[in-house]
Formats: structure tokens, C-alpha cells, sequence
């Protein structure tokens, strides 16, 4: 991956503080192109394709706060949501129908960053503009790409499990546990793992989650556990705190005692395994600030405006103008200071029936 940023950039990004200083839309009627859009303000429609479910964070977070902020910025605009259930085929026909009934932008992650190319192909031809949103569209050219440093995200994942085995590295073998060989994001997070962990661990085995599903990574893990037994296994290398709550439950199934597991998106139920002792860390990605500038962005593109971005990523088509945020670690010692303070989640969800006890003893009140 290939960034052309500075530090004020980054801060910039970070920030996003991208100058939106338009009136409130007040637009009626239908789709018209985006010139029209500017000189006498038609309603318009911006079709929001998110990959899955699996992962909670996209009905729960960046649905949401997405459409939240569009309405602010723009509040004749209609958000046409759609979720393709990990199906890239249906994301297409999703695309397809969202076209057809006049969306102006895409704001797209993909379920398969390859195979997502044959909908910014279909977009183009009706002029519509695309916001990579979360994951990279692969092979085509897109307007721009909103997300995290994702081989951060990995790196960091590795300096947490590091200092959770502290001396007790090279004691035992770890598993390792990737998300979805058809999501780019995946590969950046495995290559900054990989660039961490590489000749500090030894890996017993190494597993690509197809569909990011946890079932498939329990399985998996069960499965690697009856093949390894007798060996030590000191740690898990887990790319989401689903593939992380996967490949808990089958070490408790197999009787074996917590060890340190990584895990990505800061979920509710990770958070509680962390409190737990179950789950070592996971990393928390701010969704909000994230969705509000995909807000702000097709708010952007449908008045013909194209801000500059302050970063560029290679998407194997050219440099794509990027906004990327930076992730941050969460260990039971932050857990308040990070998801807490912001709002991402609650104490009173956090720290229901079980897990008031350990709430209190990490300093969070319910």
C-alpha cells in the first residue's frame, strides 16, 4: 500500500474536517445529475451497500450514524441502505436495483474487493460517482477511499499479543486466524500482523475465515486443537473479535484455559470477554467519525464538489484520493478511556448482570 501523506495530513484526516459550508439541501422532485443537483436542488438518493452481518458494526454503527449525518447535511436527500449478507453476487443485484432507481452516489464495501469492480464498472457508465467505504475496491478506478490504516490494525494486534506473552513467547505455539480471503482489508491486516509477529512466534497453524464467519472459525480451531494435541498452545492471532469469540468458545469446548487472543472492532461481547480474562485486547476502529465523512463526502459529490484528500492509496487501478483514520488498541486497562469516553458503547451495556464485578474492578460504572 502506497501513502503519500504528511503528518498534518494525517491529523487532517483524522480530524475530518473537510469544509461543508453549503445550506441545508431543501431538495425536491427526482434524480437529476449533479450540475442540475447545484442549480436548482432535485431531491436525491444515495445508496449505502454494506457487505454483511456477521460483524455488528455495520447495522448497528455505520447504517446509522451514516444516514444520521446525511440527513443533517442534506435532508431531502434519501438513503437507499442495503446489506448483501456476505454475497457478493446479491451486492451486485443490490447495485444494480439501487441504479436503477436513481442513486447519484455509492457509498460501497465490499463484500469481495475483486469481484466489486463490476459494480464501479456499472456506476461509471451512468456517471455516478463511488466512495470506497471501509474496504478498498481492487482493479478499478473509484472517487475515493474512506477507511483506517489497515496494516496498523495488524501491527498493533501483534505488539498487543507480544507484550500478553511477554517472556513466555517462544514457550509454546500460537494459532492464527485471518478474516476473509476476499476482503482487502484482510490481506492489510494479515501483512501487518505477519510484519510483527514473523520469527518472534512460532505458529502452529494459519487460517483464511471464509466469509469472516465465526462458525468457521470455531470449526477450524477444533479442528487444529485435535490435530495439535499434546502441544502448548500459549495464544491466538485473531483478525475480529467475531473470529476471536470462534476460536474461544472452542478452546473452552476442548478444556483449555484462557490464553492471550487478539480481536478487531471492539464489540460489546469482545469488550465482556476482555473484562472476563477471555479476550486479551481488540482494536477499536471510532465507526462514527468514519460513516459522518462518507456522509460528507457524498454530500460533496452530489453538488458536483470534489474535496482533496490528504492521503492516496494504490487499488492496483491508480491512487485513490483516501482518508485514513488511525485505530487504537483497547485492553481491559482502557477500555474507559477509549470506547467508554466516546461513547461507543455504554457502561450500563457493558456491564450488565456478569460482568458488573469486573466492570467495577477496571474502573467502569454501570
Amino acid at each position: 500500500m502506497r501513502l503519500l501523506t504528511t503528518a498534518a495530513a494525517r491529523l487532517a484526516g483524522l480530524g475530518l474536517t473537510v469544509s461543508l459550508a453549503l445550506a441545508g439541501c431543501g431538495l425536491t422532485g427526482s434524480s437529476e445529475a449533479a450540475t442540475s443537483l447545484q442549480a436548482s436542488g432535485p431531491q436525491a438518493r444515495v445508496a449505502l451497500l454494506l457487505p454483511e452481518m456477521a460483524a455488528s458494526r455495520y447495522e448497528a454503527a455505520d447504517q446509522p450514524y451514516f444516514a444520521q449525518k446525511l440527513k443533517e447535511l442534506c435532508p431531502g436527500c434519501t438513503v437507499d441502505y442495503r446489506n448483501a449478507a456476505q454475497d457478493a453476487a446479491k451486492q451486485l443485484e443490490q447495485a444494480k436495483d439501487a441504479l436503477d432507481k436513481g442513486a447519484e452516489v455509492l457509498v460501497l464495501t465490499p463484500v469481495d474487493s475483486v469481484a466489486a469492480g463490476q459494480i464501479v464498472t456499472l456506476a461509471k457508465t451512468k456517471n455516478v460517482p463511488v466512495i470506497s467505504y471501509d474496504r478498498l475496491v481492487l482493479g478499478v478506478p473509484v472517487d475515493y477511499y474512506i477507511s483506517f490504516d489497515n496494516a496498523k490494525v495488524g501491527s498493533l494486534q501483534a505488539k498487543a499479543l507480544l507484550d500478553a506473552l511477554g517472556a513466555g513467547a517462544g514457550s509454546g505455539k500460537i494459532l492464527w486466524i485471518n478474516g476473509s480471503p476476499t476482503d482487502n482489508n484482510a490481506t492489510l491486516f494479515k501483512q501487518g500482523a505477519h510484519a510483527g509477529l514473523d520469527g518472534k512466534v512460532s505458529v502452529a497453524g494459519e487460517y483464511d475465515t471464509i466469509d469472516w464467519n465465526p462458525d468457521n472459525a470455531k470449526a477450524w480451531t477444533t479442528r487444529a486443537l485435535a490435530a495439535l494435541r499434546g502441544q502448548k498452545i500459549i495464544g491466538v492471532y485473531a483478525a475480529n473479535d467475531g473470529t476471536a469469540g470462534g476460536a474461544i468458545a472452542a478452546m473452552q469446548a476442548a478444556g483449555l484455559g484462557n490464553v492471550p487472543v487478539t480481536g478487531q472492532d471492539a464489540e460489546t461481547g469482545a469488550l465482556q470477554r476482555i473484562l472476563a480474562g477471555q479476550q486479551y485486547m481488540t482494536v477499536y476502529k471510532a465507526i462514527r467519525p468514519e460513516a459522518e465523512k462518507a456522509a460528507e463526502l457524498a454530500n460533496d459529490l452530489l453538488r458536483g464538489q470534489r474535496p482533496q484528500a490528504p492521503a492516496t492509496v494504490d487499488n492496483k487501478a491508480g491512487q485513490v484520493p483516501s482518508f485514513l483514520l488511525d485505530p487504537v488498541a483497547v485492553t481491559r486497562d482502557n477500555i474507559a478511556t477509549t470506547v467508554i469516553k466516546d461513547g461507543f458503547v455504554t457502561p450500563g451495556s457493558l456491564c450488565a448482570g456478569q460482568y458488573a464485578t469486573a466492570c467495577k474492578a477496571a474502573g467502569i460504572g454501570g
